[in-house]
């Protein structure tokens, strides 16, 4: 039963069955974030209330631990493949045991890392009040209904892209990593899992492929959106 916590395979499992809740989290927080596309922002401010509540805080730390045992054992798993190689590691081509995605999981994985400390910055640290918010934007704000009040997320967004074209740009390059990073893992997961068939293996590839490529775009848009001034 230990195997499955030590064993190679079974890091492979755990890694894969994280990195599908990632999955799962990130359609869920893009979801939100696109409600900053509405007209009405009330939807947007409800949908951060209720993000803010003591459940999701809670999901939260599973949340973070989970990305922090994803590294964890990315980083294990690359060392020992590195090092099961030897002095012959760069004498042979692994072309044919490797996709051309999954030989740099590990470097998009670390950008991705990097990417996050950034993004935390911008947003998650002034949830936090350990980094204070643009000089023109209140951290928090009142809503119809409620009684406390709720981070200003939607106008420190406005403010964060629409007067720096270069954190847009830097935003939408982390997402193209995103999308290659996710272009392996995703179908990668279910092989780890052993949910392997040949009716079926297919669907998930062309799944994992329309789901490496739609939601960074997603995320990619909000951006764009407030730097083009589509929010006026």
């Amino acid at each position: 039963m230990s195997n499955i916590f030590t064993s190679s395979i079974g890091k492979k499992f755990w890694m894969a069955l994280i990195g599908l809740f990632l999955c799962v989290f990130l359609v869920l927080h893009m979801s939100v974030n696109l409600l900053l596309l509405l007209s009405d922002r009330s939807y947007f401010d409800i949908a951060v209330q209720i993000m803010s509540s003591p459940p999701v805080k809670v999901m939260e730390i599973v949340l973070f631990g989970s990305f922090a045992l994803h590294i964890c054992l990315g980083l294990l798993l690359q060392i020992k493949n590195w090092l099961s190689r030897g002095p012959q590691r760069y004498a042979k081509k692994y072309s044919s045991e490797n996709s051309f995605f999954s030989k740099y999981m590990i470097w998009t994985g670390g950008i991705i890392l990097i990417f996050l400390c950034l993004h935390f910055m911008h947003f998650y640290f002034i949830k936090l009040h350990l980094v204070a918010p643009p000089a023109t934007v209140e951290a928090e704000i009142m809503i119809a209904g409620s009684k406390t009040p709720v981070h200003n997320f939607y106008d420190i967004a406005h403010t964060l892209y629409s007067s720096s074209p270069a954190i847009c740009l830097i935003y939408i390059g982390f997402m193209a990593l995103l999308s290659f990073h996710l272009m392996h893992a995703f179908q990668s997961a279910f092989q780890s899992l052993g949910w392997n068939h040949p009716t079926y293996t297919p669907i998930i590839k062309l799944v994992g492929k329309i789901y490496a490529v739609v939601v960074p775009i997603g995320f990619a848009i909000i951006p764009l959106y407030f730097l083009l001034g589509c929010s006026q």
